[in-house]
């Protein structure tokens, strides 16, 4: 019984039925934000809502019950028993807050998907190098921030009065949000010649630091996709061996058998 279930688990058909009650499941859950929707055809939402969540907790028995103890060992499977966890939880009271938590559920197209699993597997390994940039983004802001608290601090004080506001200010400025227009403008009319701090900024945040950030998570997804690529061919080396094994152990036995009737 347990093979017959790890078999069918382990199947495409498995695969893509549950990708599809996935979907369906976000669906219902992005129409019952509809109170039109829901005063209509509430019922028909929750109750199909309760049959997915039912199946979802069918699922994770079947996989402890195929996998037993190695089921907690694997960090996917763990954040789908999180997933589904969170969503039995009755959500009333101070747990009113994890309703709003149900749409998790949809998250767990990454645990299934294996080309998803790839991109936050990338995403990880991809910490590392990454809490390097962030050191260094952390230090730029800090130099640029003082600096523009004494340059525009008493001018503009809702802007620059202090460490902290200047750094959000400079926040905002990295991310090309009204950057222009809200900030660096109003500034130049007081101070002219402030954009030769602003445009180094932007150029030394914005357009270095943060595709460091995207350098990193890309070599680090193909650095994941080589790892996985070469697992693949030493598993077809390895099979490849185990076949010429058996052809020569083949070509061994009827080479046996052809003595014995030369005999």
């Amino acid at each position: 019984m347990r093979d017959r279930l790890k078999s069918l688990i382990d199947s495409p058909a498995w695969e893509r039925a549950i990708i599809a009650i996935i979907l369906l499941n976000a669906l219902i859950l992005g129409l019952e934000t509809d109170p039109g929707i829901m005063a209509r055809f509430g019922w028909v939402l929750q109750g199909l809502d309760r049959i997915i969540l039912a199946i979802f907790v069918v699922e994770i028995l079947v996989r402890l019950y195929v996998h037993g103890l190695k089921f907690f060992r694997d960090p996917w499977s763990l954040f789908d028993f999180a997933v589904v966890a969170i969503a039995l939880l009755p959500a009333t009271g101070p747990l009113q807050v994890l309703r709003a938590l149900r749409i998790l559920r949809v998250m767990r197209l990454i645990s299934v998907v294996p080309s998803l699993r790839r991109v936050i597997g990338g995403l990880i390994a991809a910490l590392p190098g990454m809490a390097s940039i962030i050191v260094l983004l952390a230090l730029v802001f800090y130099v640029f921030a003082v600096m523009a608290t004494n340059l525009f601090g008493a001018s503009f004080p809702d802007w620059f009065g202090s460490i902290g506001a200047s750094v959000y200010t400079l926040f905002q400025v990295m991310t090309l949000e009204s950057w222009s227009m809200g900030i660096v403008r109003p500034v130049m009319e007081v101070y002219p010649q402030a954009w030769l701090f602003f445009v180094p900024f932007i150029v030394s945040t914005t357009y270095a630091v943060l595709n460091l950030f995207i350098g990193v998570i890309v070599s680090a997804m193909q650095q994941d996709a080589e790892s996985a690529a070469e697992t693949s061919r030493e598993e077809l080396r390895n099979g490849n061996e185990a076949v010429l094994e058996e052809l020569r152990a083949l070509r061994a036995e009827i080479a046996a058998l052809r003595r014995e009737r030369e005999r």
